[in-house]
């Protein structure tokens, strides 16, 4: 007797002493699944699974991709409504520039609108930097040309600021262009 004969008989004898098993084989199925037929189901049930799973990732990765840009530009809808006032009053101050005879009236004017675009801008967290007589730091500023010091305290110090430099929060967002004593 053979290998394949002993499996032969053993799966009968485990049929012929398990005949509730036999009815439940048959009852789900009317042939007996074979074992590749059994891993080819398994298989195409892995791969639905991972089809499945891949596209609701893709989707995911799309849907997150798309808020990221509305909340993107719904943030720069709130900066310029925030600065809409101020646009208002720059355009009735260039008005009232037009028909004004007292020029100390509109200066007066010009600095309110200033110093409200400025209040405006501090709300939104921008700060400016403080540079003058510092010591010159290439991490925040920009050295656009050197003088001889004034003074001995001025050496490798900042001298004049040229353009302020701004931070967002505690981010540098515009470097400060300077002059360097030397």
């Amino acid at each position: 007797m053979n290998e394949q004969d002993n499996y032969n008989e053993e799966s009968q004898n485990q049929v012929e002493n398990n005949p509730s098993d036999q009815q439940e084989q048959t009852a789900d199925s009317p042939e007996e699944l074979t074992i590749e037929e059994k891993l080819t189901a398994e298989l195409a049930e892995a791969k639905d699974k991972y089809i499945r799973l891949s596209a609701e990732f893709d989707n995911y990765r799309k849907r997150t991709s798309k808020e990221r840009v509305e909340l993107i530009q719904s943030a720069g809808k709130d900066v310029i409504a925030k600065l809409l006032p101020t646009l208002d009053d720059f355009d009735r101050a260039l008005q009232a520039m037009l028909t004004a005879s007292d020029v100390e009236a509109v200066k007066t004017g010009m600095e309110i609108v200033n110093n409200k675009l400025r209040q405006t801008l501090s709300q939104l967290g921008l700060k400016e930097m403080d540079a003058v007589g510092q010591a010159f730091d290439p991490e925040l500023q920009e050295a656009i040309t050197t003088i001889p010091a004034p003074t001995e305290d001025l050496k490798n110090k900042v001298v004049d600021v040229i353009e302020k430099g701004y931070y967002l929060g505690d981010k540098v967002i515009r470097h400060a262009k300077v002059v360097i004593g030397q």
